[in-house]
Protein backbone atom coordinates (compact mmCIF):
# COMPACT_ATOMS: atom_id res chain seq x y z
CA UNK A 1 0.00 0.00 0.00
CA UNK A 2 1.34 3.40 -1.03
CA UNK A 3 1.78 5.83 1.88
CA UNK A 4 1.34 9.57 1.38
CA UNK A 5 1.57 12.57 3.70
CA UNK A 6 0.41 16.17 3.32
CA UNK A 7 -1.01 19.04 5.32
CA UNK A 8 -4.41 18.97 3.62
CA UNK A 9 -6.27 16.32 1.63
CA UNK A 10 -9.08 17.39 -0.69
CA UNK A 11 -11.57 14.75 -1.77
CA UNK A 12 -12.66 15.53 -5.36
CA UNK A 13 -11.56 18.26 -7.76
CA UNK A 14 -14.84 19.88 -8.80
CA UNK A 15 -15.41 23.57 -8.27
CA UNK A 16 -15.39 23.47 -4.47
CA UNK A 17 -12.44 21.06 -4.45
CA UNK A 18 -10.42 23.31 -6.75
CA UNK A 19 -11.22 26.36 -4.62
CA UNK A 20 -10.26 24.47 -1.45
CA UNK A 21 -7.03 23.18 -2.98
CA UNK A 22 -5.94 26.61 -4.20
CA UNK A 23 -6.85 28.39 -0.95
CA UNK A 24 -4.98 25.85 1.17
CA UNK A 25 -1.92 25.94 -1.09
CA UNK A 26 -1.93 29.74 -1.07
CA UNK A 27 -1.73 29.48 2.73
CA UNK A 28 1.46 27.48 2.33
CA UNK A 29 -0.02 24.04 2.93
CA UNK A 30 0.98 20.95 1.02
CA UNK A 31 -2.14 19.60 -0.71
CA UNK A 32 -3.09 16.26 -2.23
CA UNK A 33 -6.36 16.29 -4.18
CA UNK A 34 -7.98 12.99 -5.12
CA UNK A 35 -10.35 12.89 -8.10
CA UNK A 36 -12.24 9.84 -9.34
CA UNK A 37 -12.46 11.07 -12.95
CA UNK A 38 -9.65 11.92 -15.32
CA UNK A 39 -10.15 15.68 -15.21
CA UNK A 40 -11.13 18.57 -12.95
CA UNK A 41 -14.26 20.71 -12.76
CA UNK A 42 -17.00 18.15 -12.28
CA UNK A 43 -20.53 19.49 -12.67
CA UNK A 44 -19.20 23.06 -12.86
CA UNK A 45 -18.08 22.32 -16.42
CA UNK A 46 -21.79 22.20 -17.34
CA UNK A 47 -22.46 25.66 -15.87
CA UNK A 48 -22.06 29.27 -16.89
CA UNK A 49 -20.80 31.18 -13.86
CA UNK A 50 -20.97 31.90 -10.13
CA UNK A 51 -22.68 34.45 -7.92
CA UNK A 52 -20.72 37.35 -6.55
CA UNK A 53 -21.77 40.41 -4.57
CA UNK A 54 -19.46 43.41 -4.38
CA UNK A 55 -17.06 42.43 -7.14
CA UNK A 56 -15.06 44.86 -9.26
CA UNK A 57 -17.31 44.04 -12.21
CA UNK A 58 -20.46 45.00 -10.32
CA UNK A 59 -18.92 48.25 -9.16
CA UNK A 60 -17.92 49.07 -12.74
CA UNK A 61 -21.53 48.43 -13.80
CA UNK A 62 -22.82 50.57 -10.92
CA UNK A 63 -24.77 47.66 -9.44
CA UNK A 64 -25.65 48.78 -5.94
CA UNK A 65 -26.50 45.42 -4.36
CA UNK A 66 -24.44 44.99 -1.18
CA UNK A 67 -23.44 41.78 0.61
CA UNK A 68 -25.65 42.81 3.51
CA UNK A 69 -28.65 43.31 1.26
CA UNK A 70 -28.06 39.96 -0.44
CA UNK A 71 -27.73 38.31 2.98
CA UNK A 72 -31.06 39.75 4.14
CA UNK A 73 -32.83 38.85 0.91
CA UNK A 74 -31.50 35.30 1.19
CA UNK A 75 -32.56 34.94 4.81
CA UNK A 76 -36.04 36.32 4.14
CA UNK A 77 -36.36 33.90 1.20
CA UNK A 78 -35.47 30.95 3.45
CA UNK A 79 -37.52 32.23 6.43
CA UNK A 80 -34.39 32.01 8.58
CA UNK A 81 -34.49 28.21 8.53
CA UNK A 82 -30.78 28.08 7.60
CA UNK A 83 -27.43 28.97 9.19
CA UNK A 84 -27.36 32.78 9.14
CA UNK A 85 -23.63 32.96 9.95
CA UNK A 86 -22.77 30.65 7.06
CA UNK A 87 -24.92 32.69 4.69
CA UNK A 88 -23.42 35.95 5.97
CA UNK A 89 -19.83 34.80 5.55
CA UNK A 90 -20.57 33.42 2.09
CA UNK A 91 -22.04 36.63 0.71
CA UNK A 92 -19.46 38.89 2.29
CA UNK A 93 -16.68 36.79 0.73
CA UNK A 94 -18.29 36.30 -2.67
CA UNK A 95 -17.27 39.59 -4.31
CA UNK A 96 -13.65 39.13 -3.32
CA UNK A 97 -13.78 35.58 -4.69
CA UNK A 98 -14.73 36.92 -8.13
CA UNK A 99 -11.74 39.27 -7.95
CA UNK A 100 -9.62 36.29 -6.80
CA UNK A 101 -10.68 34.38 -9.91
CA UNK A 102 -9.95 37.34 -12.16
CA UNK A 103 -6.45 37.53 -10.70
CA UNK A 104 -6.00 33.91 -11.85
CA UNK A 105 -6.90 34.93 -15.39
CA UNK A 106 -10.58 34.01 -15.39
CA UNK A 107 -12.51 36.36 -17.68
CA UNK A 108 -16.19 37.23 -17.31
CA UNK A 109 -18.45 38.60 -20.04
CA UNK A 110 -20.25 40.64 -17.40
CA UNK A 111 -22.79 40.29 -14.64
CA UNK A 112 -26.47 39.63 -15.15
CA UNK A 113 -29.59 38.23 -13.59
CA UNK A 114 -31.02 34.94 -14.76
CA UNK A 115 -34.56 36.25 -15.28
CA UNK A 116 -36.70 39.35 -14.92
CA UNK A 117 -39.97 39.16 -13.02
CA UNK A 118 -43.13 40.80 -14.38
CA UNK A 119 -43.84 44.31 -13.17
CA UNK A 120 -46.68 43.28 -10.85
CA UNK A 121 -44.46 40.98 -8.81
CA UNK A 122 -41.03 42.54 -9.36
CA UNK A 123 -40.68 43.85 -5.84
CA UNK A 124 -41.22 40.38 -4.44
CA UNK A 125 -39.48 38.02 -6.81
CA UNK A 126 -37.16 39.80 -9.22
CA UNK A 127 -33.71 38.45 -9.98
CA UNK A 128 -30.64 40.39 -8.86
CA UNK A 129 -27.55 41.12 -10.96
CA UNK A 130 -25.29 38.59 -9.23
CA UNK A 131 -24.52 36.04 -11.96
CA UNK A 132 -20.94 36.43 -13.22
CA UNK A 133 -21.01 34.63 -16.55
CA UNK A 134 -17.66 33.22 -17.66
CA UNK A 135 -16.25 34.26 -21.02
CA UNK A 136 -16.01 31.15 -23.23
CA UNK A 137 -12.57 30.01 -24.32
CA UNK A 138 -13.41 30.71 -27.96
CA UNK A 139 -14.68 34.18 -27.14
CA UNK A 140 -18.13 33.42 -28.55
CA UNK A 141 -21.54 33.80 -26.99
CA UNK A 142 -21.80 32.38 -23.47
CA UNK A 143 -23.99 29.35 -22.92
CA UNK A 144 -24.03 26.01 -21.13
CA UNK A 145 -20.51 24.72 -20.40
CA UNK A 146 -18.78 28.09 -20.75
CA UNK A 147 -17.61 27.82 -17.12
CA UNK A 148 -15.11 25.23 -18.31
CA UNK A 149 -12.81 28.17 -19.04
CA UNK A 150 -12.90 29.02 -15.32
CA UNK A 151 -12.16 25.52 -14.07
CA UNK A 152 -9.22 25.26 -16.46
CA UNK A 153 -7.69 28.48 -15.09
CA UNK A 154 -8.25 27.25 -11.55
CA UNK A 155 -6.60 23.93 -12.36
CA UNK A 156 -3.59 25.74 -13.79
CA UNK A 157 -3.35 27.88 -10.66
CA UNK A 158 -3.55 24.83 -8.39
CA UNK A 159 -0.80 23.06 -10.31
CA UNK A 160 1.39 26.17 -10.22
CA UNK A 161 1.01 26.16 -6.44
CA UNK A 162 2.14 22.54 -6.25
CA UNK A 163 -1.18 20.79 -5.61
CA UNK A 164 -0.68 17.06 -6.14
CA UNK A 165 -3.66 15.84 -8.21
CA UNK A 166 -4.34 12.11 -8.15
CA UNK A 167 -6.77 11.39 -10.99
CA UNK A 168 -8.83 8.23 -11.44
CA UNK A 169 -8.23 7.67 -7.74
CA UNK A 170 -11.47 7.77 -5.73
CA UNK A 171 -11.41 8.04 -1.95
CA UNK A 172 -13.16 5.12 -0.28
CA UNK A 173 -12.91 5.96 3.41
CA UNK A 174 -11.98 8.70 5.86
CA UNK A 175 -9.45 7.55 8.45
CA UNK A 176 -10.67 8.45 11.93
CA UNK A 177 -8.52 8.23 15.05
CA UNK A 178 -9.65 9.36 18.52
CA UNK A 179 -12.63 11.12 16.95
CA UNK A 180 -10.55 13.14 14.51
CA UNK A 181 -10.07 12.87 10.73
CA UNK A 182 -6.42 12.10 10.02
CA UNK A 183 -6.44 10.92 6.42
CA UNK A 184 -8.14 8.84 3.74
CA UNK A 185 -7.98 5.50 1.99
CA UNK A 186 -8.10 5.81 -1.79
CA UNK A 187 -7.81 3.36 -4.68
CA UNK A 188 -5.83 4.19 -7.81
CA UNK A 189 -6.72 3.22 -11.39
CA UNK A 190 -4.76 -0.01 -11.02
CA UNK A 191 -6.81 -1.06 -8.02
CA UNK A 192 -3.99 -0.39 -5.56
CA UNK A 193 -4.88 1.13 -2.20
CA UNK A 194 -3.33 4.38 -1.04
CA UNK A 195 -3.21 5.53 2.57
CA UNK A 196 -2.85 9.30 2.73
CA UNK A 197 -2.40 11.09 6.05
CA UNK A 198 -2.98 14.78 6.70
CA UNK A 199 -3.84 17.33 9.35
CA UNK A 200 -7.16 18.08 7.63
CA UNK A 201 -9.51 16.42 5.14
CA UNK A 202 -11.97 18.41 3.00
CA UNK A 203 -14.87 16.56 1.34
CA UNK A 204 -16.02 18.16 -1.94
CA UNK A 205 -17.66 15.31 -3.84
CA UNK A 206 -20.66 17.09 -5.39
CA UNK A 207 -23.80 15.31 -4.21
CA UNK A 208 -25.72 12.35 -5.62
CA UNK A 209 -27.36 13.50 -8.87
CA UNK A 210 -26.09 10.34 -10.59
CA UNK A 211 -27.43 7.94 -7.95
CA UNK A 212 -31.11 7.05 -8.57
CA UNK A 213 -31.26 4.88 -5.45
CA UNK A 214 -30.03 7.71 -3.22
CA UNK A 215 -32.42 10.16 -4.89
CA UNK A 216 -35.29 7.81 -4.05
CA UNK A 217 -34.07 7.27 -0.47
CA UNK A 218 -33.28 10.88 0.40
CA UNK A 219 -35.89 12.87 -1.58
CA UNK A 220 -39.50 12.63 -2.75
CA UNK A 221 -38.51 11.94 -6.36
CA UNK A 222 -37.77 8.98 -8.59
CA UNK A 223 -35.17 9.49 -11.29
CA UNK A 224 -36.48 8.93 -14.82
CA UNK A 225 -40.08 9.02 -13.63
CA UNK A 226 -40.94 12.03 -11.48
CA UNK A 227 -37.65 13.88 -11.98
CA UNK A 228 -35.21 14.26 -14.86
CA UNK A 229 -32.22 15.85 -13.21
CA UNK A 230 -28.77 16.32 -14.69
CA UNK A 231 -26.94 13.12 -13.83
CA UNK A 232 -23.32 14.20 -14.08
CA UNK A 233 -21.33 10.95 -14.21
CA UNK A 234 -19.69 10.12 -10.90
CA UNK A 235 -22.01 12.12 -8.63
CA UNK A 236 -22.87 9.09 -6.51
CA UNK A 237 -22.98 10.59 -3.03
CA UNK A 238 -19.96 8.70 -1.67
CA UNK A 239 -18.60 11.77 0.08
CA UNK A 240 -21.84 12.33 1.96
CA UNK A 241 -21.94 8.70 3.04
CA UNK A 242 -18.28 8.77 4.11
CA UNK A 243 -18.96 11.88 6.17
CA UNK A 244 -21.97 10.25 7.83
CA UNK A 245 -19.89 7.14 8.56
CA UNK A 246 -17.27 9.40 10.17
CA UNK A 247 -19.91 10.77 12.53
CA UNK A 248 -21.19 13.80 10.61
CA UNK A 249 -24.65 15.05 11.41
CA UNK A 250 -27.31 14.67 8.75
CA UNK A 251 -29.08 17.61 7.14
CA UNK A 252 -32.11 17.21 4.85
CA UNK A 253 -31.17 16.56 1.23
CA UNK A 254 -33.10 18.32 -1.51
CA UNK A 255 -32.93 18.42 -5.29
CA UNK A 256 -32.07 21.76 -6.90
CA UNK A 257 -35.35 21.97 -8.78
CA UNK A 258 -36.16 23.48 -12.13
CA UNK A 259 -38.11 22.02 -15.06
CA UNK A 260 -37.05 20.46 -18.34
CA UNK A 261 -37.71 17.86 -20.99
CA UNK A 262 -36.39 14.33 -20.66
CA UNK A 263 -32.98 14.16 -22.34
CA UNK A 264 -33.33 17.91 -22.82
CA UNK A 265 -29.84 18.57 -24.19
CA UNK A 266 -30.76 16.53 -27.30
CA UNK A 267 -34.02 18.45 -27.63
CA UNK A 268 -32.69 21.84 -26.60
CA UNK A 269 -34.65 23.93 -29.12
CA UNK A 270 -37.96 22.53 -27.92
CA UNK A 271 -36.84 22.77 -24.30
CA UNK A 272 -36.54 26.53 -24.80
CA UNK A 273 -39.42 27.03 -27.25
CA UNK A 274 -42.07 25.88 -24.79
CA UNK A 275 -40.75 28.00 -21.91
CA UNK A 276 -43.20 30.69 -22.92
CA UNK A 277 -46.17 32.32 -21.15
CA UNK A 278 -48.73 30.56 -23.35
CA UNK A 279 -51.16 28.15 -21.66
CA UNK A 280 -49.88 25.79 -18.97
CA UNK A 281 -52.09 23.07 -17.50
CA UNK A 282 -51.79 19.95 -15.36
CA UNK A 283 -52.97 16.43 -16.05
CA UNK A 284 -56.55 17.44 -15.22
CA UNK A 285 -56.43 20.15 -17.85
CA UNK A 286 -56.37 22.92 -15.24
CA UNK A 287 -54.10 25.93 -15.02
CA UNK A 288 -52.01 25.96 -11.85
CA UNK A 289 -49.90 29.16 -11.88
CA UNK A 290 -49.66 32.51 -13.69
CA UNK A 291 -47.71 31.63 -16.80
CA UNK A 292 -45.86 34.95 -16.81
CA UNK A 293 -43.97 33.64 -13.75
CA UNK A 294 -42.41 30.59 -15.44
CA UNK A 295 -39.05 32.33 -16.00
CA UNK A 296 -38.29 31.61 -12.34
CA UNK A 297 -37.47 27.99 -12.99
CA UNK A 298 -37.25 27.14 -9.29
CA UNK A 299 -40.79 28.34 -8.59
CA UNK A 300 -42.05 26.58 -11.72
CA UNK A 301 -40.29 23.34 -10.77
CA UNK A 302 -41.91 23.54 -7.34
CA UNK A 303 -45.32 24.16 -8.92
CA UNK A 304 -44.99 21.22 -11.31
CA UNK A 305 -43.87 18.96 -8.45
CA UNK A 306 -47.16 19.76 -6.68
CA UNK A 307 -49.31 18.68 -9.66
CA UNK A 308 -50.84 15.23 -10.27
CA UNK A 309 -48.10 12.94 -11.49
CA UNK A 310 -45.58 15.76 -11.05
CA UNK A 311 -46.06 16.85 -14.68
CA UNK A 312 -47.38 19.86 -16.57
CA UNK A 313 -48.12 20.71 -20.19
CA UNK A 314 -47.21 23.82 -22.19
CA UNK A 315 -49.57 24.53 -25.10
CA UNK A 316 -49.62 27.01 -27.96
CA UNK A 317 -51.47 27.18 -31.25
CA UNK A 318 -50.32 27.90 -34.81
CA UNK A 319 -51.14 31.61 -34.45
CA UNK A 320 -48.88 31.93 -31.42
CA UNK A 321 -46.16 29.92 -33.14
CA UNK A 322 -46.35 32.28 -36.12
CA UNK A 323 -45.94 35.23 -33.74
CA UNK A 324 -42.93 33.63 -32.00
CA UNK A 325 -41.29 32.96 -35.36
CA UNK A 326 -41.80 36.56 -36.48
CA UNK A 327 -41.08 38.46 -33.27
CA UNK A 328 -39.11 35.98 -31.19
CA UNK A 329 -39.99 34.48 -27.82
CA UNK A 330 -41.92 36.43 -25.19
CA UNK A 331 -39.50 35.20 -22.53
CA UNK A 332 -35.86 35.33 -23.59
CA UNK A 333 -33.51 32.91 -21.89
CA UNK A 334 -29.83 33.44 -21.18
CA UNK A 335 -29.35 29.70 -21.58
CA UNK A 336 -31.31 28.87 -24.73
CA UNK A 337 -30.46 30.52 -28.07
CA UNK A 338 -32.47 33.67 -28.82
CA UNK A 339 -33.17 32.50 -32.38
CA UNK A 340 -34.58 29.14 -31.30
CA UNK A 341 -37.87 29.62 -33.22
CA UNK A 342 -35.87 29.89 -36.46
CA UNK A 343 -34.97 26.24 -35.86
CA UNK A 344 -38.26 25.09 -34.33
CA UNK A 345 -39.78 23.35 -37.37
CA UNK A 346 -36.67 21.29 -38.05
CA UNK A 347 -36.41 20.03 -34.46
CA UNK A 348 -40.17 19.54 -34.12
CA UNK A 349 -40.54 17.46 -37.27
CA UNK A 350 -37.49 15.37 -36.44
CA UNK A 351 -38.70 14.68 -32.90
CA UNK A 352 -42.22 13.83 -34.10
CA UNK A 353 -40.80 11.42 -36.66
CA UNK A 354 -38.57 9.84 -34.01
CA UNK A 355 -41.52 9.37 -31.67
CA UNK A 356 -40.19 11.67 -28.95
CA UNK A 357 -42.87 10.96 -26.36
CA UNK A 358 -43.26 14.31 -24.52
CA UNK A 359 -44.48 16.24 -27.58
CA UNK A 360 -47.89 16.17 -29.30
CA UNK A 361 -49.43 17.88 -32.32
CA UNK A 362 -53.15 17.72 -33.08
CA UNK A 363 -55.86 19.46 -35.08
CA UNK A 364 -58.41 19.52 -32.24
CA UNK A 365 -58.19 20.16 -28.52
CA UNK A 366 -59.86 16.79 -27.84
CA UNK A 367 -57.25 14.95 -29.90
CA UNK A 368 -54.47 16.91 -28.23
CA UNK A 369 -55.71 15.93 -24.77
CA UNK A 370 -56.16 12.27 -25.69
CA UNK A 371 -52.69 11.96 -27.18
CA UNK A 372 -51.08 13.69 -24.20
CA UNK A 373 -53.00 11.82 -21.51
CA UNK A 374 -54.80 14.93 -20.24
CA UNK A 375 -58.43 14.84 -19.05
CA UNK A 376 -60.32 15.75 -22.24
CA UNK A 377 -63.31 17.48 -20.64
CA UNK A 378 -61.04 19.33 -18.24
CA UNK A 379 -58.82 20.71 -21.01
CA UNK A 380 -61.75 21.69 -23.23
CA UNK A 381 -63.39 23.49 -20.32
CA UNK A 382 -60.15 25.23 -19.35
CA UNK A 383 -59.43 26.47 -22.87
CA UNK A 384 -62.97 27.81 -23.20
CA UNK A 385 -62.53 29.73 -19.93
CA UNK A 386 -59.03 30.89 -20.87
CA UNK A 387 -60.05 32.07 -24.34
CA UNK A 388 -62.95 34.03 -22.88
CA UNK A 389 -60.59 35.76 -20.46
CA UNK A 390 -58.22 36.49 -23.36
CA UNK A 391 -61.09 38.11 -25.25
CA UNK A 392 -61.92 40.21 -22.18
CA UNK A 393 -58.25 41.14 -21.76
CA UNK A 394 -58.01 40.11 -18.13
CA UNK A 395 -56.97 36.92 -16.30
CA UNK A 396 -59.57 36.61 -13.54
CA UNK A 397 -57.82 33.60 -12.00
CA UNK A 398 -54.10 34.44 -11.75
CA UNK A 399 -53.91 38.05 -13.00
CA UNK A 400 -51.42 37.06 -15.67
CA UNK A 401 -49.98 39.99 -17.61
CA UNK A 402 -52.58 40.92 -20.26
CA UNK A 403 -49.82 41.18 -22.89
CA UNK A 404 -49.55 37.40 -22.76
CA UNK A 405 -53.29 36.67 -22.79
CA UNK A 406 -53.44 35.17 -26.27
CA UNK A 407 -56.11 32.57 -27.02
CA UNK A 408 -55.53 28.95 -27.99
CA UNK A 409 -57.87 28.57 -30.98
CA UNK A 410 -56.13 28.03 -34.32
CA UNK A 411 -55.07 24.51 -35.35
CA UNK A 412 -52.71 22.80 -35.41
CA UNK A 413 -52.07 22.80 -31.69
CA UNK A 414 -48.67 22.11 -30.17
CA UNK A 415 -48.04 20.59 -26.74
CA UNK A 416 -44.98 19.67 -24.75
CA UNK A 417 -44.97 17.81 -21.44
CA UNK A 418 -42.88 19.57 -18.82
CA UNK A 419 -41.19 17.47 -16.17
CA UNK A 420 -39.56 18.35 -12.90
CA UNK A 421 -35.84 18.73 -13.45
CA UNK A 422 -32.87 19.48 -11.23
CA UNK A 423 -29.25 20.45 -11.52
CA UNK A 424 -28.39 17.88 -8.84
CA UNK A 425 -28.71 17.29 -5.12
CA UNK A 426 -28.04 19.79 -2.36
CA UNK A 427 -27.07 19.26 1.26
CA UNK A 428 -26.67 16.30 3.55
CA UNK A 429 -23.58 17.04 5.68
CA UNK A 430 -23.89 19.26 8.74
CA UNK A 431 -21.26 22.03 8.89
CA UNK A 432 -20.69 25.36 10.63
CA UNK A 433 -19.73 28.71 9.09
CA UNK A 434 -16.06 27.62 9.02
CA UNK A 435 -17.15 24.55 6.98
CA UNK A 436 -16.04 22.28 9.84
CA UNK A 437 -18.10 19.11 9.86
CA UNK A 438 -20.35 18.80 12.90
CA UNK A 439 -21.93 15.86 14.66
CA UNK A 440 -25.71 15.70 14.96
CA UNK A 441 -25.48 17.63 18.24
CA UNK A 442 -23.30 20.31 16.60
CA UNK A 443 -19.91 19.27 18.00
CA UNK A 444 -16.89 19.83 15.72
CA UNK A 445 -15.23 16.74 14.27
CA UNK A 446 -11.55 17.77 14.38
CA UNK A 447 -9.75 17.77 11.06
CA UNK A 448 -12.85 17.21 8.92
CA UNK A 449 -14.33 19.82 6.56
CA UNK A 450 -16.97 19.71 3.88
CA UNK A 451 -17.73 22.19 1.07
CA UNK A 452 -19.82 22.51 -2.06
CA UNK A 453 -23.14 20.83 -2.75
CA UNK A 454 -22.52 18.04 -0.20
CA UNK A 455 -22.85 20.70 2.51
CA UNK A 456 -25.07 23.25 0.75
CA UNK A 457 -27.73 23.40 3.44
CA UNK A 458 -28.33 27.14 3.11
CA UNK A 459 -31.22 27.15 0.61
CA UNK A 460 -33.99 25.76 2.80
CA UNK A 461 -36.49 23.92 0.62
CA UNK A 462 -35.83 25.83 -2.64
CA UNK A 463 -32.90 27.20 -4.60
CA UNK A 464 -32.88 31.04 -4.33
CA UNK A 465 -33.07 31.75 -8.05
CA UNK A 466 -33.57 35.43 -7.23
CA UNK A 467 -29.82 35.49 -6.45
CA UNK A 468 -28.57 33.66 -9.50
CA UNK A 469 -25.30 31.78 -9.72
CA UNK A 470 -25.84 30.69 -6.14
CA UNK A 471 -24.88 27.02 -6.36
CA UNK A 472 -21.58 27.68 -8.10
CA UNK A 473 -21.08 30.66 -5.81
CA UNK A 474 -21.52 28.55 -2.71
CA UNK A 475 -19.20 25.88 -4.10
CA UNK A 476 -16.45 28.40 -4.75
CA UNK A 477 -16.78 30.29 -1.49
CA UNK A 478 -17.34 27.35 0.83
CA UNK A 479 -14.39 25.62 -0.83
CA UNK A 480 -12.24 28.67 -0.38
CA UNK A 481 -13.32 29.03 3.27
CA UNK A 482 -12.61 25.34 3.87
CA UNK A 483 -9.16 25.55 2.30
CA UNK A 484 -8.22 28.59 4.36
CA UNK A 485 -9.43 27.12 7.63
CA UNK A 486 -8.10 23.62 7.02
CA UNK A 487 -4.63 25.01 6.36
CA UNK A 488 -4.61 27.34 9.36
CA UNK A 489 -3.48 24.66 11.81
CA UNK A 490 -5.13 23.00 14.78
CA UNK A 491 -4.12 25.73 17.18
CA UNK A 492 -6.12 28.29 15.20
CA UNK A 493 -9.37 26.35 14.78
CA UNK A 494 -11.23 28.23 17.52
CA UNK A 495 -10.13 31.72 16.52
CA UNK A 496 -9.64 31.58 12.77
CA UNK A 497 -12.15 33.56 10.75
Amino acid sequence: MEQLQSDVIVVAAGLSGLAASIAAAENGASVITFEKSSTTGGAANMGMGPLGVGSRIQKEHMIALTPGEAFRKHMYFTHYRVDARMVRDYYFKSGDTIDWLMDMGVEFVGVQRAFSAPEATRAYSDGEFTWHVVKPEDGGMPGPRCATAMTKKMTERAKDLGVDFRFETPVKKIIMEDGAAVGVIAVDKNGEEIEARAKSVIICTGGFGDNPEMIREQTEFEYGNTIYNFAIPGMKGEGIKMAWEAGAGKEPCIMELMYQLPDNMNHFILDGAFRQPCLWVNRNGERFMPEDQIANTTFTGNAIAAQPGKVAYSIFDSKLLKKYKKKGPDIVSHVHPHDLFDHFDEQWERDLADGYEPIVQADTIEELAEKAGIDVEGLVRQIEEYNEMCENGYDEIFEKDRAYMQPIEKAPFYLCRENVGAYGSLGGVKINHKTQVLTQDAKVIPGLYCAGTDACNIFGDSYPFILSGNTMGFCLNSGRIAGENASAGDEDFDDFE
